[in-house]
């Protein structure tokens, strides 16, 4: 067999096999999670070792759902469960937060659907309650209180067990319009204009 033959038998092969590894349900090196095809991206940031996305999703009649996903940058670090403590158990931890202010306001509370583990920590009273290490989707019912400048200020904290803790965010805020049709992300180099609650 000519060496020419060789590498285009190979080449048919991984192509035949395309279609089948494309349906498997195998895992996934992708860490980042994005907002699914029906979801509308409003925003995107980087801080403290955490991709963050919000996204729109179903928006009927003034109301639909901001979709948030966290995706810790490196691996095995986890997230904090949305009802720790505003300021941890016993100082350690931050929970996962997002609220709305101007334009556009929640209309029930965060809530992530994965599971959540009770972290057991030397010298901490009781178990702090996490996420399982790697990305987290979050959702935020809300509806539009108006037109105009709207905020959603994003918390988190992540941490690793055997790597320790990133610098908690509090408050970072996404800024947004809403129009009649619905928030949109803010245009380029405009900031926050809602005051904060």
């Amino acid at each position: 067999m000519s060496p020419r033959r060789r590498p285009a038998a190979a080449l048919l092969a991984v192509l035949l096999a395309l279609p089948a590894a494309g349906c498997s349900s195998g895992g996934s090196t992708e860490r980042t999670e994005q907002p699914t095809a029906a979801a509308t991206l409003l925003g995107r940031f980087e801080d403290s070792g955490v991709t963050v996305t919000v996204a729109l999703r179903d928006w009927h009649d003034g109301a639909g759902t901001l979709e948030l996903s966290f995706a810790p940058e490196e691996a095995g670090f986890h997230l904090y469960a949305v009802d720790l403590p505003p300021d941890g158990v016993d100082g350690v931890g931050r929970p996962t937060t997002a609220r709305t202010d101007g334009a556009l306001g929640a209309t029930a509370p965060l809530a992530v659907a994965a599971p959540v583990r009770r972290l057991a920590l030397e010298g901490i009273a009781e178990p702090v309650p996490v996420y399982p290490d790697g990305p987290v989707t979050a959702t935020l019912p809300v509806r539009a209180a108006g037109t105009g400048p709207a905020v959603v200020h994003v918390g988190y904290a992540a941490c690793s067990e055997t790597n320790g803790c990133l610098m908690p965010v509090a408050d970072h805020p996404v800024p947004l319009t809403v129009t009649p049709a619905g928030p949109t992300a803010a245009p380029s180099g405009s900031s926050p204009t809602a005051t904060p609650r």
